[in-house]
């Protein structure tokens, strides 16, 4: 999850329905705070995209199918990539479901295997899942990922080597809210994150401590604005959101060259972050 990004997958506002009046109308029942600017989110997804590509990633994009919606644009969900091949998640939001076909259909046209997939009355979603190593799979276990889900997760990733270790999630926001594991924590490196500390679980702490990770948490004041969800684009280079001073100012100091991009539309709207708006594909 550190590595130099060399290839990742988006989907832009546009695909994923921000412009369609139709489209756009669901925003309430989708947990959206607002009804979506789609200009201003535009704006800031191209912003995102320039700065992936400066930092040398192949873009890659998802195009819109029959049943998109609004999330479709947090393009990190749906899939999980893993040294072995892809696995197509079962998200825990309904309206999300078809969305793992549509990365199947793209991965088929690429070339890149599928693993395997999660089916129901499993659910997952790739914000829940942390690489803590090539052997270490932790799973976020609450509202978008479930029990079932892990079961299948650890069926699938067991006979190639990896150990897939739940982590409990806390209730948060609740059922309607956005909170997957990636809300609390994102490595910046292979020793450092970047954390909500209060709100991450007794052993899910203990269990980073004893793998040797270093803390940076974020400013407390910042969490409504996603300053936890920060993506790794490697060598030390991350990418936040521009709003979220404090927390970028505490990541400078500790030595990584923080890039930024306006996060008010895009990212606050719908709650995802710059992890949520990337599916890291290939790192070297």
């Amino acid at each position: 999850m550190v590595g130099p990004l060399q290839r990742v997958m988006v989907c832009s506002p546009k695909e994923a329905g921000w412009g369609d009046p139709a489209r756009n109308s669901a925003w309430q029942e989708l947990g959206f705070h607002h009804a979506p600017d789609f200009s201003t989110a535009e704006e800031q997804h191209g912003a995102l995209c320039r700065e992936l590509h400066a930092a040398g990633a192949e873009i890659l994009r998802l195009p819109r199918f029959a049943n998109i919606s609004l999330d479709a644009v947090y393009a990190h969900d749906a899939s999980l990539n893993t040294d072995f091949g892809v696995v197509l998640m079962h998200p825990g939001k309904s309206n999300r479901v078809e969305e793992a076909s549509a990365h199947r259909n793209l991965y088929e046209k690429l070339g890149i295997s599928v693993l395997g997939e999660i089916k129901a009355p499993g659910t997952t979603e790739a914000g829940d899942m942390v690489w803590l190593d090539a052997h270490t799979l932790l799973v976020g276990n609450g509202y978008r990922t479930n029990a079932l889900g892990i079961v299948q997760m650890k069926e699938l990733l067991r006979p190639k080597g990896v150990d897939v270790i739940p982590a409990p999630l806390p209730h948060g926001p609740g059922p309607c809210a956005c909170l997957h594991l990636m809300s609390l924590i994102s490595l910046l490196d292979e020793e450092t994150a970047l954390v909500d500390l209060s709100w991450l679980a007794v052993e899910t702490v203990q269990l980073l401590q004893a793998r040797g990770f270093h803390f940076i948490e974020i400013d407390a004041s910042e969490r409504d604005t996603l300053a936890c969800n920060v993506l790794s684009l490697g060598n030390r280079r991350l990418l936040a959101i521009e709003e979220n001073r404090k927390t970028n100012q505490k990541l400078s100091e500790a030595g990584f060259d923080v890039r930024t991009f306006r996060g008010s539309e895009l990212c606050m709207n719908g709650s995802g972050g710059p992890t949520c708006l990337t599916r890291p594909l290939q790192r070297s």
